[in-house]
């Protein structure tokens, strides 16, 4: 059984850090690993994903140069560091296993998610 662990949201001001992690267990596929973000009233949305058998990251355009996402395979953890955050990124972070890049209804397994809010 697949089972995915979100932790560190939190509420931070604008400018500030986070790092989310994401523990798994269960899991051993080699396609993408991603997370994304969702707030209320709007389409869950990709974030950032890594292709775990390269270890190759994609990330959106608001997010590049800000947000970088890696993957420790020996501790079982997907981490997304979060720098320079504004407002906008405030919202409910999940982490996703086994899909393709940003296609959110491709992934088979989920965690609960973190909510991280950023002040202005």
């Amino acid at each position: 059984q697949v089972q995915l662990v979100e932790s560190g949201g939190d509420s931070v001001q604008a400018g500030g850090s986070l790092r989310l992690s994401c523990v798994y267990s269960g899991y051993a596929g080699d396609r993408y690993m991603g997370w994304f973000r969702q707030v209320p009233g709007k389409e869950r949305e990709g974030v950032a994903a890594i292709y775990t058998e390269s270890g190759l990251p994609i990330y959106i355009n608001p997010v590049k140069g800000r947000f970088t996402v890696s993957q420790d395979k020996a501790k079982n953890t997907l981490y997304l560091e979060m720098n320079s955050l504004k407002p906008d990124d405030t919202a409910l972070y999940y982490c996703a296993a086994d899909g393709v890049g940003f296609a959110h209804w491709s992934y088979k397994y989920w965690g609960l998610g973190t909510q991280v809010t950023v002040s202005s």
